[in-house]
C-alpha cells in the first residue's frame, strides 16, 4: 500500500507538472505557478535580471505585480509608468518613506541619508545641503578634482599608454574610475587621501567591501526574505561575504574618525574643512540627531557618502567610455565642441563647462541607458491606488527599474536603444530639461540626488582630460555586461589598451 501511495503522489506531481506547463503564461510574462508564484522565472533570469524587467516591462504596459511563493511575503510591483513614479516619488511622497523593509535590506547604511525617514533624513538632508550648495563649494569641488587628475589620473594613464607599444599591457578601466572617486570622496568628506589611484595600482580592502555588500543587498532582494535571513543567522554564503565587508568597512571609517579626533587643527568656515569635521562640530554643539552613539552616527553618514560619492560616478563613466567606443562619430563630435571652446583647466573649467551641451547630452544619454542606481524600491504605509489602477498595500514593494525606464520605446521614442547624446539639446541648442518621473537617474522628488552637480562637475573634468589626450582602445574579446547588484558596474570591468593621441 505504502508503494502505491508513492506512484500515486508521483502521478499527481507529474500531471501538476504537465497542467502547468500546457496552462502557462503565453504573452511573454512570468507564470504564476502553483505553490511557486513566479519564482522560477525570477531564478531561472537572475543573472540577466537588467534585461529581464525591460521584458517584463515592455510585455505588461509598464506595471507588473509579482508574486512569490505562497509561503512568503514577496509580493512586488514593477513599474516604470512615469505617473506612477511621479505619484510615488513626489505627490503622494510622505506615504512611501524608506520603511522597516528598505531599513532591514539596507542595514549596514545604518542611519545614513539613504536608509532614514522623517527628523533623521531631514537632518542629513539640510546638512549635505548647507555644504553642497555653499558658493565655496564649487571651486573647493574642482580643485580637488583637478588634483587627484594631475597627481593620481594622468600619472597612471600615462604609465599605461608608455607601456602600450612594448607590453600591449591592458588595464581596467572601470577599476581606474573606481580608485579615482574613492580618494576624491575620502578627501572631500573626510580630509583624508587614500591613495589608492597609483601606478602599483595597490588592492584597497575597503572599496573591494563596498563592491561585495552592494552585490549581497542585490541578492537579498531577488530571494524571499526568510533564505537570506536563514544564512545570516548560520553565517553562511553571501551573508558571510556581507558580514565581512561590514567589518572591513567599519575598521577604516572608525579609524578615519579616530584620526579626525586627534587632530587638534582649529575648524575653520564652512568648506576649508571636510564634511566629517563640519558633523563633529555639530556633535559638539550637542546637534547631532543620533545622542546614544555619536561615532556610529558619524560612521553611518561617511558610508552613505561613500556609496553616493564613489560608485555612481565611476560606474557612469566606465559605461560613457564603453559607449564612446561603440559611437565614434560621438567622439568626433565632442572632440569638434572642445576644440571649439578654450582649453579647460581648473580656472576656467565652470564657464568653459557650461558651453559643452554636446558632451553633457553624452553623459545625460549615459544615465538614461546605464542608471548607476539600477532600480528602486518603496512600500506604501497605508493602502494607496496608482495611476495605472493598480493597488498596494503595506505588505507591498514597489520596484522603478530604471534601467528598463530607459529602454520604454513609450517613454523615449522607437530609438529608445540608441545612444544619441543630440535628444539632450534643444531647439535654442541649451540642454534639454526631462522630468523627473521619466528620466530618474538622480532620483525624484523630496530625495532629488543633492550631489547632481558633483557627479557632473567630476565626470566632465575626467571626460575631457582622457578625450583630449588619449585614445581608449577596448580589449575585444573581453565580455562586457552589467554586474548583479544595486550598483550598475560592469561584471568583469572595462578591459582596455590606452595611448597617448599626440
Amino acid at each position: 500500500m505504502e508503494y502505491i501511495d508513492i506512484f500515486i503522489l508521483l502521478l499527481s506531481l507529474l500531471l501538476l507538472l504537465l497542467f502547468c506547463y500546457f496552462f502557462r503564461s503565453k504573452n511573454g510574462l512570468p507564470t504564476n505557478w502553483p505553490f511557486l508564484g513566479m519564482l522560477p522565472a525570477l531564478l531561472k533570469n537572475v543573472q540577466r535580471i537588467h534585461d529581464f524587467a525591460t521584458e517584463l516591462m515592455d510585455n505588461s504596459h509598464m506595471t507588473f505585480p509579482f508574486k512569490g511563493p505562497w509561503f512568503t511575503n514577496m509580493y512586488l510591483l514593477v513599474t516604470v509608468h512615469p505617473a506612477n513614479v511621479h505619484h510615488v516619488m513626489s505627490k503622494n511622497f510622505g506615504n512611501y518613506p524608506k520603511g522597516s523593509k528598505f531599513n532591514e535590506i539596507f542595514d549596514v547604511l545604518g542611519d545614513g541619508i539613504f536608509n532614514t525617514d522623517s527628523f533623521v533624513w531631514k537632518y542629513h538632508r539640510k546638512m549635505a545641503q548647507s555644504f553642497l550648495t555653499h558658493p565655496k563649494f564649487h571651486p573647493f569641488l574642482v580643485n580637488k578634482t583637478w588634483d587627484k587628475v594631475e597627481d593620481g589620473l594622468i600619472p597612471v594613464l600615462n604609465h599605461f599608454s608608455d607601456n602600450h607599444s612594448n607590453s600591449n599591457e591592458v588595464v581596467d578601466l572601470q577599476d581606474l574610475f573606481a580608485r579615482f572617486t574613492f580618494d576624491t570622496i575620502c578627501i572631500i568628506s573626510m580630509d583624508y587621501d587614500p591613495k589608492s589611484l597609483s601606478i602599483n595600482l595597490p588592492y584597497n580592502p575597503s572599496s573591494k567591501a563596498l563592491d561585495d555588500v552592494e552585490e549581497v543587498i542585490f541578492y537579498r532582494h531577488s530571494v524571499p526574505s526568510f533564505v537570506w535571513k536563514f544564512q545570516r543567522w548560520l553565517d553562511i554564503g553571501e551573508e558571510n561575504k556581507y558580514r565581512k565587508a561590514w567589518e572591513t568597512l567599519d575598521s577604516f571609517i572608525y579609524k578615519c574618525i579616530d584620526m579626525k579626533r586627534s587632530q587638534e587643527e582649529p575648524i575653520n568656515e564652512l568648506l576649508n574643512v571636510d564634511l566629517l569635521t563640519l558633523y563633529m562640530k555639530q556633535d559638539e554643539n550637542g546637534k547631532i540627531v543620533n545622542q546614544g552613539d555619536n561615532n556610529k552616527f558619524l560612521r553611518d553618514t561617511i558610508l552613505n557618502i561613500f556609496v553616493a560619492g564613489r560608485d555612481t560616478t565611476s560606474a557612469t563613466l566606465s559605461w560613457f567610455f564603453y559607449l564612446l567606443s561603440k559611437n565614434p562619430q560621438v567622439v568626433s563630435n565632442i572632440k569638434k565642441e572642445l576644440d571649439n571652446n578654450a582649453t579647460i583647466c581648473r580656472e576656467n573649467f565652470k564657464e568653459v563647462s557650461n558651453k559643452l551641451v554636446y558632451l553633457h547630452g553624452a553623459l545625460c544619454e549615459t544615465l538614461r541607458l546605464y542608471p548607476p542606481v539600477a532600480f528602486e524600491a518603496k512600500s506604501p504605509v497605508e493602502p494607496d491606488i496608482l495611476p495605472s489602477g493598480h493597488h498596494v498595500n503595506k505588505n507591498m514593494q514597489i520596484i522603478f527599474s530604471m534601467y528598463a525606464m530607459g529602454r520604454m520605446k513609450s517613454i523615449w521614442g522607437d530609438d529608445c536603444y540608441e545612444f544619441k547624446p543630440e535628444r539632450w539639446k534643444s531647439e535654442q541648442g541649451n540642454i534639454r530639461h526631462e522630468p523627473s518621473y521619466k528620466f530618474l537617474a538622480f532620483n525624484a522628488g523630496p530625495r532629488t540626488c543633492l550631489g547632481k552637480e558633483m557627479a557632473f562637475t567630476q565626470m566632465k573634468i575626467i571626460a575631457t582630460t582622457i578625450i583630449q589626450n588619449y585614445v581608449i582602445e577596448p580589449v575585444e574579446e573581453h565580455p562586457v555586461v552589467p554586474n548583479i547588484s544595486i550598483i550598475l558596474h560592469m561584471k568583469y570591468g572595462f578591459k582596455v589598451r590606452i595611448r597617448r593621441s599626440r
